[in-house]
């Protein structure tokens, strides 16, 4: 990481710890170390991307673990049902970003793999910029991205969906498999969590995700060693 590019980590990081609202939910008491490790991966996601993109972020919650929501489904036939949702993270349009704790740092430590809670709910933000509803499609500058975007997200996304209906485990998890957007977001965590294993496992998804965030870490090749071809 270049010395400009590990200031302007940081700088996002002071701006998300003193600008956000942090909330503790369910008793929790909220500490800096839970505030400087959210924001540290925030920082990650969006440092590339050369702006902070999350100022209608205003509040970020957190919950210890686990907490249960009320949930709406309409399946096909228009048929309305509800009932209590246990989930680790959400992502409102121009709303709070709700974090489980425990998932959060472990998935900030590097313990869970591909996973990384933070990672996916910010992601669902940078979806929604423009549009009030995630589509897996977020702001693109250059045309040739965008023109690519769509291929190959559509194409590693139908992919995914084949997998998971035989039962075949892809670095993937099948989390993304029920539409593009959440396609999106799991894409994101596997890019930031293990860029060296997803480029050998998914080397056009993986170009495509690093062109876009253009990340400055020696993981990914930018400002440092470029990734070993191996698994990780």
């Amino acid at each position: 990481m270049t010395a400009l590019h590990q200031q302007r980590v940081q700088g996002y990081v002071n701006v998300f710890v003193r600008e956000k609202h942090w909330e503790g939910c369910a008793e929790l008491q909220v500490t800096d170390e839970m505030r400087v490790t959210i924001a540290g991966q925030i920082a990650v996601l969006v440092s590339g991307l050369g702006k902070e993109f999350f100022d209608r972020v205003l509040s970020i919650l957190i919950y210890p673990d686990a907490y249960v929501a009320p949930q709406t489904h309409v399946d096909e036939m228009g048929i309305v049902t509800e009932g209590p949702s246990t989930r680790l993270g959400e992502a409102w349009y121009r709303g709070p970003v709700i974090l489980a704790w425990d998932d959060a740092l472990a998935g900030a430590r590097g313990e869970l793999g591909p996973h990384n809670l933070i990672v996916h709910e910010f992601t669902h933000q940078l979806d929604m910029l423009n549009s009030r509803r995630a589509d897996g499609v977020p702001p693109i500058e250059s045309p040739q991205l965008a023109h690519r975007w769509l291929d190959v997200m559509q194409r590693h996304y139908h992919r995914l969906v084949e997998q998971c209906d035989q039962g075949y485990r892809s670095l993937l998890d099948c989390y993304g498999a029920q539409d593009l957007s959440e396609f999106f977001a799991v894409s994101s965590e596997a890019f930031f969590q293990v860029p060296r294993r997803m480029q050998v496992e998914m080397p056009e998804l993986y170009q495509l995700l690093d062109d876009f965030y253009q990340p400055q870490t020696s993981a990914h090749g930018r400002g440092g060693q470029s990734p070993r071809q191996s698994r990780r």
